[in-house]
């Protein structure tokens, strides 16, 4: 039995000054940076949002999104104070054209390195609580992880009033622990 950290998108241009600016997001890095130091996780594993400049998802496309986490540019890095932090893997999702990458499991191998390392209890945080952070949690509820989504460590972008407790409430109804 393993426990594994899910960090969630907390790249550049998801926090204030990015280009899809999460409100308060750079406020999850100190969190992040205490359960990554607390190394209480055999596994700690970030995820990207790393997009093709034609991303069908952005506004230019058709999409709802303003152009955002680019591959290669310095909007889609971690944002720094995680750069530099003990992340033993990073996934990068969302990579072709069509794939919207909400999840970080979508069109990536993290289901893969999960069970490579016996994982079977995940801690999920990150940026947004709303869209890809509870897509992450289902989709390892999905892949049979007892999931836990840390609040404290997460925010959203709550393009409708209440996304974010909906969000929540999603998770806990699939089985899945808010703290």
């Amino acid at each position: 039995m393993s426990d594994a950290l899910i960090v969630v998108d907390v790249q550049n241009d998801f926090v204030p000054g990015g280009a899809l600016a999460v409100p308060h997001g750079d406020e999850v890095v100190p969190r992040v940076r205490e359960l990554i130091d607390s190394d209480a996780f055999d596994l700690v594993v970030a995820t990207r949002d790393w997009h093709p400049p034609d991303h069908a998802s952005f506004r230019e496309q058709g999409g709802p999104w303003p152009v955002h986490c680019v591959a290669g540019t310095p909007g889609a890095e971690l944002v720094p104070g995680l750069a530099e932090a003990r992340i033993d893997a990073v996934v990068n999702a969302g990579r072709a054209r069509d794939d919207e990458g909400y999840s970080g499991f979508e069109g990536t191998r993290l289901a893969e390195l999960l069970r490579e390392h016996d994982v079977d209890r995940v801690t999920v945080l990150g940026l947004a609580t709303d869209y890809c952070v509870r897509a992450t949690a289902l989709d390892a509820l999905r892949e049979g992880l007892e999931v836990t989504l840390d609040t404290e460590g997460s925010r959203g972008i709550e393009a409708r009033p209440g996304d974010v407790e909906r969000a929540l409430e999603d998770v806990r109804a699939a089985g899945g622990t808010v703290t």
